[in-house]
């Protein structure tokens, strides 16, 4: 199957993607629907695991998962962990690194809150917590960065992606500048993952949850871990899988399992793993640069046609590279949650989303699957 096959035959696409049968779903930035294989996917392994040992007929695909991961993020399987959510990973390495007090990181304080808390109680071991400053909601270039780093800025963590605005980091040159003055880089991946390709040589820790562009269960996520700091994070949690336990017996000394496996503490979310496997197959199936393309000629598009009904687009004009497949857009006389209540009442999905500051937005995130002809249908209802 692939993009051209999906977006020319509808009898296909409403059976792999089941939620266009009676909507018009935008909402991938939010919680995605799952597509018919992910769903069978799971539906075929809990119907399985009713035979016997649940982990028996689950934990051989682990691997898979890993390497799948390894594929979409270009880094090495054992520098996967299967996580769960984003938050829970990215408090992994807030709570696992060492920090003298004095030393300083940075974040962005208008970023989702699970990209937030977990650096914000930093604090309480004397860490210096800075908030980056921006020119417009989410847009972080790579000189906002270089200019508010210094000797004893030890970690600087953002996300890929801006969750209102849609403004896409240019992580790479960020990474670089940061790798080479050896301060670690964390990304919170969940609004890229699935939806543009991805390659870690400059990020340190990953996190991404599978439940919006990667079409994936809740609670299903990967960890990414560089290889050369899996010794130096230790994870806050220790269980029977992450902990050496040979036959089951408790050690005298706490010895964690080598690779990502050290940050999997328990019983995995069985069926959550073969959910995530099988959405991050069919990423990769479709092709994580077809999908990116596709969502950018949609936005392009989507733009314009906004702007000629008298509506504000934030990131309206970005670089290629900042742009993404998050359209968010507002206009100062029109009540934009009885706009949000309309859409949805005509079987048009999005999100009503707001700032510090108190302004509504309706956010528009369509995947590859949107159809043109649900665009177009959006817009005459606004």
């Amino acid at each position: 199957m692939n993009l051209n096959e999906i977006l020319t035959n509808e009898e296909l696409r409403q059976t792999e993607f089941p939620v266009t049968r009676n909507r018009a779903f935008f909402g991938h930035a939010g919680v995605c629907p799952l597509p018919r294989r992910v769903a069978q996917a799971v539906n075929d392994c809990a119907t399985e695991a009713t035979l016997g040992d649940q982990e028996a007929f689950v934990m051989h695909r682990l691997e898979e998962a890993r390497k799948a991961g390894s594929q979409l993020l270009n880094c090495q399987p054992e520098e996967v962990a299967i996580v769960g959510p984003t938050s829970l990973a990215l408090s992994f390495v807030a709570a696992g690194l060492t920090f003298r007090r004095g030393d300083n990181i940075l974040i962005y304080h208008d970023d989702y809150p699970s990209n937030v808390y977990p650096w914000m109680a930093m604090a309480e071991r004397g860490v210096q917590v800075r908030l980056i400053n921006t020119r417009g909601l989410g847009v972080i270039r790579p000189v906002d960065v270089m200019g508010q780093v210094d000797e004893n800025t030890k970690l600087v963590a953002l996300a890929t992606n801006h969750f209102i605005s849609g403004y896409r980091l240019d992580y790479q040159a960020i990474g670089k500048y940061l790798h080479e003055r050896n301060i670690l880089f964390c990304l919170d991946a969940i609004q890229t993952i699935g939806a543009f390709p991805m390659d870690v040589k400059y990020v340190d820790f990953l996190a991404a949850d599978a439940h919006k562009w990667l079409l994936g269960p809740c609670g299903a996520g990967i960890f990414y871990v560089r290889r050369e700091l899996q010794e130096k994070l230790n994870p806050p949690i220790y269980g029977w899988h992450n902990v050496k336990s040979p036959n089951f017996v408790a050690q005298d000394k706490i010895e964690f399992r080598s690779g990502a496996k050290k940050f999997e503490a328990g019983t995995h979310n069985l069926l959550g793993l073969i959910g995530l496997l099988s959405s991050m197959e069919l990423a990769l199936e479709i092709g994580v640069e077809n999908i990116a393309r596709e969502l950018l000629r949609k936005r392009a598009w989507l733009v314009p046609a906004l702007q000629a009904k008298g509506y504000t687009v934030l990131n309206a004009e970005p670089k290629l590279e900042n742009a993404s497949g998050i359209t968010s857009f507002f206009a100062p006389d029109k009540n934009l949650t009885e706009l949000h209540q309309k859409l949805e009442a005509a079987g048009v999905i999005a999100s009503l989303r707001t700032d510090r500051k108190g302004q509504h937005y309706i956010r528009f995130s369509p995947h590859f699957y949107n159809t043109d002809t649900e665009l177009h249908r959006a817009l005459e209802l606004l």
